[in-house]
């Protein structure tokens, strides 16, 4: 039985796919949408969203809670701008797109990006 094994591995160890997934977020706030694999989008997407619905709340808590997790404070800025641009949607706040191979790449890549 497989109880409990949702969370995608990446091939990596824990601490080593959490400091992935905290790059890839900082990363996808700072730019506004990046480049990657498909499991490592579909990874980060449920990441950045419960970031995104943090940084709604807009208290110190919540502003804590964000740098912790992206430990930036150019990115926490950052979230807080897409606070009021998500202000009225309740979830869905990123889209993957597919892209296919890119270049010569053996894995399929996509690109996750913030909706408008």
């Amino acid at each position: 039985m497989r109880h409990h094994d949702r969370n995608r591995k990446l091939g990596r160890v824990k601490r080593q796919r959490s400091a992935l997934l905290r790059g890839l977020a900082r990363s996808l706030v700072l730019s506004g949408g990046i480049t990657t694999t498909i499991a490592k989008a579909k990874a980060l997407r449920p990441y950045v969203e419960r970031l995104v619905t943090i940084s709604k709340k807009d208290n110190p808590v919540s502003r804590q809670r964000i740098l912790a997790q992206l430990g930036s404070s150019e990115a926490e800025r950052k979230l807080r701008e897409l606070k009021t641009r998500f202000a009225k949607r309740s979830g869905g706040y990123t889209r993957i797109i597919q892209l296919g191979r890119v270049g010569k790449r053996v894995c399929e890549m996509t690109r996750i990006e913030f909706v408008e």
